[in-house]
């Protein structure tokens, strides 16, 4: 009813401008041969059909729409902060690789170290080896000599003795043959001096 209202209005209105108002609006729309009831009416519909563009499409599209470039945002800021906490991670890494690589060349020099020292121990300990094994061969042959001397110069005035019986032709008495022995071994101790 009440558009019936707005377009007996709006049908007044173009009558009393069609007897020619001298306003050049006026005057423009009769030569283009405007209607006003219906273009009052299509002004009324489009302001409902805005109405209710509004307010049932566009307002739940820009809804939507300031809820995905919410989520974007908050995406973007949680892309920022992992990027930033993978920086910090691999700052952490290349840290822990630097302290492994440094523990690792510590480890290195120390076990270095610690053969050449054992490299030394080992070495002083077969060189007083072989010493004291040089030494024990020494005393052996020191020994082996001065036995070998001995039975040398028994030997030599068994044969002294022997000799000098058979040059003199007789039997000598057993205090004559420590006789010829001693001197046998007191002239052989002076030759080897």
């Amino acid at each position: 009813m009440r558009i019936n209202n707005i377009l007996a209005t709006a049908e007044s209105a173009a009558h009393s401008a069609t007897e020619g108002s001298g306003n050049p609006i006026v005057d423009l729309a009769n030569q283009f041969h405007v209607e006003w009831p219906f273009l009052i009416a299509q002004i009324i519909n489009f302001c409902i059909v805005a109405f209710i563009l509004y307010r049932f499409a566009f307002k739940p599209i820009l809804a939507t729409v300031d809820q995905r470039q919410l989520k974007i945002a908050e995406g973007l800021q949680y892309a920022e902060e992992m990027k930033a906490k993978l920086a910090e991670a691999e700052k952490k890494e290349a840290e822990t690789l630097r302290k492994a690589r440094e523990e690792a060349q510590q480890i290195l020099e120390e076990t270095r170290q610690s053969a050449k020292v054992m490299m030394e121990k080992n070495s002083q300990e077969a060189i007083a080896k072989a010493e004291q094994i040089l030494q024990k061969a020494e005393q052996r042959i020191s020994q082996e000599r001065v036995a070998m001397f001995s039975e040398v110069r028994q030997e030599i005035a068994r044969l002294v003795v022997l000799t000098t019986g058979k040059v003199l032709r007789k039997e000598l008495s057993e205090q004559d043959k420590a006789q010829f022995s001693e001197s046998a071994a007191r002239e052989l101790a002076a030759t080897e001096s």
